[in-house]
């Protein structure tokens, strides 16, 4: 087995002979300087280093600037620091300069492999950790699959694949992701079989517990956080799903404690046009179709489909009783943010602020259609990281921070999520059928009816019937329709792409979070 060098730099070298023994006997190879030039020279030149234990106090450099030119030479060479000094300022500059440890004289030896194998095997440790804990809810998770789930038990199963998905981007095991994938897809295809048999009943009023969807979202949780509070932000983020809220949350944990989480059924399709309308509106879409002729557009109609959400918003508050004064804010780039970001004042004299921020939205499409973003989010743990990347640096956190300063409500949500599409599904349509990869709705559709869900008639699922023989027919799992024409080209093109509108935990499952100011 090889052995771990690790180069320790004490003026008073001889006195930690003892140490360095110690340090041989578990295996590592210690070299050893006496001063921080002596030091640097040393890593340097001998690339193998793995670690350095540094003396903050040695005649000449010091420790303190010994750290700064290592780090300049090897940023990501791991510098424990070694004092004689509690002093606060010290730690602070140590910590500051990025050091992985500090440890204060006099050490023991086995403070000494502690604090080595906490900088260098921790990603070992994490990763071996963390498959020992996921293979023994692997089999737990397996036997819940084969049981008649209902809602509740379903968001249960999904809140802890998206645990282990995350605790797997830090362990970074790519054969225990590989079986937790296997084990998220058996998930999706027992969700889809669920969802057949229970979609339709929840919308017309045969089951007695169903879940809340899109249209009743604002009835069932928002009106009562309305009711509560003097003022209340409503932002809702574009195709967030669950596990991009897991990965915010820690950013915005900062400034807002979670007061609950909760997850919520996005009806289908799970396509903006669908379920955005549905929630600010607290109709299904062929009631808004016939409740405002003029503000409903179907999948044929030109331009955009998403043009009425404050109106609908307002006469939902109507209908609901709570005739409030309120905004309506839609963030489609960065300079709208930036403006939002600094008018927030403004809005705070209004009982109610919707924000609709589209950041998300817009990254799924950029994925499938600009090639470095492809490259930059070209699998789940990947999207994820952007998703944040972007998060930290946009206008929306400095609007949270100063909402959170005046203590001011927030509730996040979603219209719908987004899955990592693989395998083609082929269907034929005419020139008029929608473009959409997960859902399609049309007169003259053909289809393997075994890998979709379809509605023969839309307004079994309270959707627009555009002409007498229309259909819709869902994608299941993690597939996309193909047409047949250029099928290769086709299916090259959009497979491992980001996609929504049809049927997956991904897609359906998605977040409802109420924040209270710390």
């Amino acid at each position: 087995m090889e052995k771990t060098t690790i180069l320790w730099a004490d003026d008073e070298m001889d006195l930690l002979k003892p140490h360095i023994l110690f340090l041989q006997g578990k295996g590592y190879e210690v070299i050893t300087a006496v001063s921080g030039d002596e030091a640097l020279d040393i890593v340097k030149d001998n690339r193998n280093i793995a670690a350095v234990l540094l003396d903050e106090n040695m005649p000449g450099l010091s420790g303190l600037e010994t750290l700064n030119k290592i780090k300049q030479m090897r940023a990501t060479l791991p510098v424990i620091m070694i004092t004689k000094s509690e002093e606060e300022h010290i730690m602070d500059d140590a910590i500051g300069s990025k050091i992985a440890d500090y440890l204060i004289k006099p050490v023991n030896p086995n403070q000494i492999i502690l604090s080595l194998k906490k900088t260098l095997d921790n990603k070992r440790l994490v990763s071996e950790r963390t498959n020992t804990e996921y293979r023994k809810e692997f089999q737990q998770i397996g036997m819940t699959l084969s049981d008649n789930l209902n809602w509740t038990e379903w968001t249960e199963v999904f809140k802890k694949i998206v645990y282990w998905e995350l605790e797997m981007d830090k362990a970074q095991d790519k054969g225990m992701l590989e079986v937790l994938t296997m084990q998220k897809a058996d998930a999706n295809s027992q969700f889809f079989k669920f969802i057949e048999k229970n979609y339709i009943n929840w919308l017309n009023g045969k089951d007695p517990k169903p879940p809340t969807m899109s249209h009743t979202l604002i009835k069932n949780k928002f009106i009562p956080e309305l009711d509560k509070n003097e003022n209340v932000f409503l932002l809702l983020i574009d195709n967030l799903r669950y596990d991009q809220w897991k990965i915010l949350q820690p950013i915005i944990q900062d400034y807002y404690k979670v007061e609950s989480e909760d997850l919520f059924c996005s009806i289908l399709p799970t396509a903006t046009q669908y379920a955005r309308n549905a929630i600010f509106s607290g109709l299904m879409p062929s009631e808004i179709e016939k409740r405002f002729p003029d503000m409903w557009s179907n999948d044929e109609d030109e331009g955009g489909k998403n043009l009425h959400e404050e109106a609908f918003m307002q006469a939902q508050l109507k209908r609901l009783n709570k005739e409030v004064k309120m905004s309506y804010t839609k963030i489609t780039n960065y300079q709208a943010g930036k403006k939002l970001a600094d008018n927030i004042n403004n809005l705070l004299q209004n009982k109610l602020n919707v924000i609709v921020y589209n950041f998300v939205d817009m990254l799924s499409h950029a994925r499938t259609e600009m090639e470095i973003i492809r490259e930059l989010a070209d699998d789940e743990p990947a999207y994820r990281s952007i998703t944040k990347s972007w998060f930290e640096h946009s206008p929306l956190i400095d609007i949270i921070q100063q909402l959170a300063a005046k203590k001011i409500k927030i509730v996040i949500t979603t219209d719908h999520g987004t899955v990592h599409v693989k395998e083609p599904t082929k269907v034929l349509g005419d020139k008029n059928v929608n473009t959409n990869l997960r859902y399609k709705q049309g007169k003259a559709l053909d289809y393997n009816s075994k890998e979709v869900f379809e509605i023969r008639n839309p307004s079994d699922a309270f959707l627009p019937k555009l002409h007498p023989s229309s259909r819709f027919i869902f994608a299941k799992e993690d597939r996309f329709f193909a047409y047949p024409n250029n099928f290769n080209y086709y299916v090259n093109y959009y497979r491992n792409t980001f996609q929504h509108g049809g049927i997956s935990l991904e897609e359906m499952i998605i977040p409802y979070i109420t924040l209270t100011a710390k």
